[in-house]
């Protein structure tokens, strides 16, 4: 499961820095602060240099999505937060970035590296969205229910989601367009949104993001997503490999890697696919 393989995603993010700025990082140490500068050249507002940065429904990229349309259903009809819930908003959202770490600190780097900034507001959904044209932000309406894990599992889900568009951008994953793959005959079901198809590059994206929201829940002791998901996610992977033929090879390893886990569910697998070598995929171009 290359997607999920730390060094496997340092690769591809120096590789994108190289194809942005024309310089490859010097080294592992310097790839999280050289994507962010290589993403900036993609975004209308720079990452910063360092970790991320928190706003919320009054902030600049809030504003921003609000202009264009963007995550429209979380950012449109958020309310107003005063300064307790903000404190608490950001408290939840570190603690989170901690527990990610505590559970699997590869993982938790992952994260640092691919989340460069959260919004966090009160719409009355239950959720949170990334966009491929917006790499590194992170958008999220808690739910009354959350706490930390909630919190952490959001990070993760959508930082991945940015992991997946990063990887897409250096080394595409199908070989139809993202308007070929809205077509009806490209529909497959989907992992998440049980018994619904969806475009297949939005299927492909569900059911990566549930592995490691699995893998968090059975680290921590709950079952919940991995009862919930466990044959959805394997009735998923049985639909799109009937279109495998639309996936590059580099998407159909992945798709494969995927889809063989889905069959055993061994979350061994997941936590050595995170952090093992022989995950990496490609020589790599620097040391993870």
């Amino acid at each position: 499961m290359h997607f999920l393989n730390i060094g496997h995603v340092y690769e591809t993010t120096a590789r994108l820095v190289h194809a942005l700025t024309g310089e490859y990082p010097g080294g592992a140490d310097s790839v999280p602060a050289a994507f962010r500068g290589a993403i900036s050249q993609l975004r209308p507002m720079p990452a910063e240099a360092e970790r991320f940065t928190i706003s919320y429904e009054d902030g600049a990229w809030a504003e921003h999505c609000r202009e264009e349309g963007i995550f429209a259903h979380i950012v449109g009809p958020a309310t107003p937060s005063d300064g307790p819930t903000r404190e608490d908003w950001d408290s939840k959202v570190n603690q989170a970035v901690q527990h990610i770490h505590d559970l699997n600190s590869d993982l938790g780097s992952l994260v640092d590296l691919l989340v460069t900034d959260v919004v966090v507001l009160n719409s009355g959904q239950d959720g949170g969205g990334s966009a491929n044209k917006l790499p590194g932000l992170v958008v999220m309406s808690p739910g009354d229910h959350w706490d930390v894990p909630e919190y952490a599992e959001c990070l993760v889900h959508e930082g991945l989601h940015t992991g997946l568009f990063v990887l897409d951008m250096v080394e595409p994953m199908f070989n139809l367009s993202a308007r070929e793959l809205e077509k009806d005959e490209y529909r497959a079901l989907s992992a998440v949104k049980i018994g619904q198809k969806r475009p297949l590059h939005a299927a492909f994206h569900a059911a990566v993001v549930a592995v490691p929201l699995m893998y968090m829940q059975h680290v921590r002791g709950t079952g919940d997503l991995v009862e919930k998901y466990g044959a959805s996610l394997r009735d998923a992977c049985a639909d799109m490999r009937t279109q495998r033929e639309h996936f590059t090879p580099y998407g159909q390893m992945l798709l494969d890697g995927m889809c063989d886990w889905a069959e055993t569910l061994d979350f061994t697998l997941v936590a050595r696919a995170i952090s093992g070598p022989e995950y990496a995929g490609h020589k790599p171009t620097v040391a993870a």
